[in-house]
């Protein structure tokens, strides 16, 4: 049974069919799916979500499907950890982690949204799946694609991490790189769309693909025992995962899942690529693009297709927004590993700099909840953090060279001691 009553436009208010349709004839606004929520609140009941299985299809009466799933059967319900000693660096009192860097099977949370899109590409009766991406896109749209059946093309910027290029070809799509950055694989992915029939999950079926970000949000208030954080730190690229965090804690209160209750969303992005934190510091609405020049290539896009909606839901819930810059970046991967024992790409470093900056100016109190989403996983992107590690220490395999090493490491420890003592 489906609750999707259409498509409308978020500008003008047009309506459209359930169809792979994602810009409005009449204004070229971007398509939103809309829902019967009156019946959905007849349905739905926190006992019935709690008794299906652990995938992100435990929330299916609000994802844009009319049967049965295709795909993501072990997508999402992501662990939501209480990050105590990084809480304590930190200095506040109730931290959280919403960890997609371990999601199904593509370790970030595009999983989720790769889920959706399968299976309405599926309903949609295409045997040719698509995308344009930064890295964990083409990854996960590769293996949904694979699981499958369906022929895969996908497209990244040339000079790619070679973690995200295998990963993606490791599936056997065919992996194409353009010379350029993101937003130019993007222009061109949206006349390919035009022209070869695809289905471009973030390009014709955009509405459908963006979604599946909501169920990031669902599972954070869930796993809170259903109830709204005070504030989510989140990182924003082309702005899908944002706006539909602050949807699904709207629709988790219209359908009664939730009891009134306000979260702040802030949006993290590199120094080096924030035309949304720009424009939010600037206090416009105008997103002016720029040319990403950071190692957080994952959120490196410079024109943000719902960079607009990102600024109005940070706006519309009180949050706010920072950029950070690659020292910052490497610094907090290093600083989340160390603490809680995660190992987070740029993005996810991010995530964890923005928070510190916006905990440190007094923005994000210290006495109330936090959650910092962790976007992506570390080990697809080596090469961001390899200079910055400490090398191992090579010695012959006796017990003697190991002695003499251990002396030279705890030596400087000691004297730092023996200089404190006096």
């Amino acid at each position: 049974m489906t609750f999707v009553t259409g498509l409308q436009c978020r500008e003008c208010g047009q309506d459209y069919p359930k169809e792979p349709l994602h810009v409005c004839e009449t204004c070229f606004g971007p398509l939103e799916v809309v829902y019967d929520y009156d019946r959905i609140k007849k349905t739905i009941s926190r006992e019935k979500i709690e008794a299906r299985a652990k995938n992100l299809w435990r929330y299916r009466e609000l994802l844009p499907i009319d049967g049965e799933p295709q795909a993501g059967f072990h997508s999402g319900f992501t662990p939501l950890i209480r990050a105590d000693r990084l809480g304590e660096v930190l200095g506040v009192k109730e931290l959280y982690l919403k960890d997609d860097s371990v999601n199904h099977p593509t370790f970030s949370y595009k999983d989720r949204v790769v889920s959706v899109a399968i299976s309405k590409a599926i309903e949609f009766g295409f045997d040719t799946v698509s995308c344009a991406s930064t890295g964990n896109l083409a990854n996960s749209v590769a293996a949904h694609a694979a699981k499958a059946g369906l022929n895969c093309y996908v497209f990244i910027p040339d000079g790619l991490e070679q973690g995200k290029i295998i990963g993606s070809a490791i599936y056997g799509p065919r992996t194409v790189a353009i010379k350029g950055n993101y937003d130019d694989v993007n222009r061109l992915c949206s006349e390919i769309a035009d022209k070869y029939g695809w289905a471009f999950v973030n390009v014709n079926l955009r509405p459908y693909y963006a979604e599946g970000a909501k169920t990031h949000g669902f599972e954070i208030a869930e796993q809170l025992g259903w109830k709204l954080p005070r504030h989510v730190v989140v990182a924003s690229a082309g702005g899908t995962i944002l706006p539909k965090l602050a949807k699904a804690f709207k629709e988790l209160k219209l359908v009664g899942l939730v009891d009134d209750g306000d979260c702040k969303i802030y949006t993290a992005q590199a120094a080096g690529c924030a035309p949304i934190v720009q424009a939010l510091k600037k206090g416009t609405d105008l997103i002016s693009p720029v040319k990403p020049n950071t190692i957080a290539s994952s959120i490196a896009i410079g024109n943000p297709a719902d960079g607009y909606y990102v600024l109005q839901a940070v706006k519309d819930s009180g949050g706010w927004g920072e950029g950070v810059t690659d020292e910052e970046i490497l610094d907090a991967i290093k600083l989340l590993a160390r603490t809680e024992g995660i190992f987070t790409e740029p993005a996810g470093g991010t995530e964890v700099a923005a928070a510190k900056k916006l905990i440190q100016q007094g923005r994000i109190p210290r006495d109330e909840s936090i959650v910092i989403s962790i976007t992506g996983n570390g080990y697809k992107t080596l090469e961001a953090v390899a200079r910055s590690v400490e090398k191992p220490f090579t010695i012959r395999a006796t017990l003697e060279s190991f002695d003499d090493l251990y002396h030279q490491l705890c030596q400087p420890a000691a004297e730092k001691a023996i200089a404190g003592e006096t």
